[in-house]
């Protein structure tokens, strides 16, 4: 069957949802399309159903760092995994069907199937033809190929939210905010965990003192971390997994053995647009992802792109959403509006929670003041019983201006929202003194930090 739209969007994931909610009154005719479940990674199997188990991890942790300082029991708690999986179904097994039917509701033709181009402006799904005036790839990620011998034995993230029965010994591969996250889960059921990372650094774009902390707080909850091991392959053996690693000092080459019964991939994920055809839309592609501009165009006027698939911008769930509302702007408007990465937070959901907005260091350090505090005996850490915690935040002098911020500790993943929206609207580090916050907070520390 053939069909004209004047806007075909091409992934249900925050980009694509996003991009739908801005365009849906505009009395244009408009197709979506997934190749798998409506609603994309997040949240049926994404940011959303990881803070479940991230939020789990950490009020266990919690009640059992209060044990003998007022908690109520005498025995450490321990996650109970099968029940954490049917509350997660519980809570997510509808959602694409939810969200396809809002679509729906908003005269959106829905389509399932494997998109690809067959020319600049159509797209062929199943046996359908359809042709667009504007086309928007919302595709998403996936892992990385790891290319190794025995890769089919790897679990991946996705696959380790499903898992009836956590196992007893668990390996993660690399040292990304994925392995972290789930390491922290691991060990609060009581497994034995390691990751292994192939190179020096873990979290090799956030800064080095607050990772290195991090660090410290991981190995002091019992998770094993090794650097510089790239995994070479993956035997299955009636023990489990055997996964064998290569690793390279100044000196020597040494061969290792580490023994699981389940191994993790936590080593990155990749742009999904694999069978797309791009080549034949004109689009293209740069380091393995889709080449955009400012108003989220690609190389072909009539198409754009938004999300993990598109080569700008942090993966994050936000930006996905912020590149969505822009794409769609500007096809309703002309390219009118520029997109604005200034002022974007994240976090690691680890224990503690490790939180950032802006840049990571300061390069010129006579041009940036940076303010290191340990807050570990600050009494919003104390009351947690907690032993890590620190903030660093850097100003560039010239102009009083916050240009990156970190916290570590409680509540971490809320408070850096202050700092995201001050960078954001322009504020000078000065204005933030000036604040007032509900005392005692994470965010009232904030003043304090700078």
């Amino acid at each position: 069957m053939e069909m004209n739209y004047n806007i075909i969007i091409i992934g249900t994931g925050a980009a694509g949802r996003t991009f739908a909610n801005k365009v849906a009154n505009s009395g244009l005719k408009i197709a979506i399309i997934d190749s798998g479940e409506y609603g994309g990674i997040s949240p049926p199997r994404g940011c959303d159903t990881k803070k479940m188990f991230t939020d789990l991890a950490e009020v266990t942790d919690r009640s059992n760092r209060l044990i003998g300082k007022g908690m109520g029991i005498q025995s450490p708690l321990k996650i109970n995994w099968p029940s954490l999986i049917e509350f997660k179904r519980a809570a997510t097994e509808e959602c694409p069907g939810r969200i396809e039917n809002y679509f729906i509701e908003m005269g959106i033709d829905t389509y399932h199937g494997k998109a690809y181009f067959e020319n600049p402006d159509t797209v062929i799904v199943g046996e359908d033809k359809l042709k667009g005036e504007h086309i928007f790839l919302a595709t998403g990620s996936k892992p990385r190929k790891l290319n190794f011998p025995g890769e089919e034995y790897v679990t991946t993230s996705e696959e380790f939210m499903n898992t009836e029965k956590l196992p007893e010994r668990i390996i993660f591969i690399g040292g990304g905010h994925i392995s972290l996250e789930f390491a922290h889960v691991a060990r609060r059921t009581g497994a034995e965990v390691i990751i292994l990372h192939r190179s020096e650094r873990l979290l090799r774009h956030s800064d080095a003192d607050m990772v290195s902390l991090l660090i410290k707080a991981t190995e002091a909850a019992g998770i094993k971390i090794l650097m510089n091991k790239s995994v070479a392959s993956i035997e299955r053996d009636d023990n489990g997994f055997l996964a064998r690693t290569g690793s390279k000092s100044s000196i020597e080459s040494e061969t290792q053995s580490f023994l699981a019964d389940m191994i993790i991939h936590g080593a990155g994920r990749v742009p999904n647009i694999e069978g797309l055809h791009l080549e034949k839309a004109g689009i293209k592609v740069e380091k393995g992802a889709i080449a955009v501009d400012n108003y989220m165009r690609t190389s072909n006027p009539q198409v754009y792109a938004g999300g993990d698939c598109a080569s700008e911008g942090m993966k994050l769930n936000s930006v996905a959403a912020l590149q969505g509302e822009v794409a769609a702007a500007n096809i309703l408007n002309e390219n009118s509006v520029e997109i604005d990465y200034t002022g974007i937070p994240s976090a690691v959901h680890t224990i503690p929670v490790l939180a950032s907005v802006g840049t990571s260091a300061a390069k010129d350090s006579d041009k940036y003041k940076v303010t290191f505090r340990d807050r570990s005996n600050w009494y919003t850490t104390r009351k947690e019983g907690m032993e890590f915690a620190a903030s660093k935040v850097i100003i560039d002098e010239a102009n009083d201006r916050i240009i990156g911020a970190y916290i570590l500790g409680p509540n971490a993943g809320e408070a850096i929202n202050i700092f995201a929206a001050v960078m954001r609207l322009g504020l000078k580090a000065a204005e933030v003194k000036k604040l007032v916050f509900t005392y005692p907070t994470t965010c009232s520390d904030i003043p304090y930090m700078l």
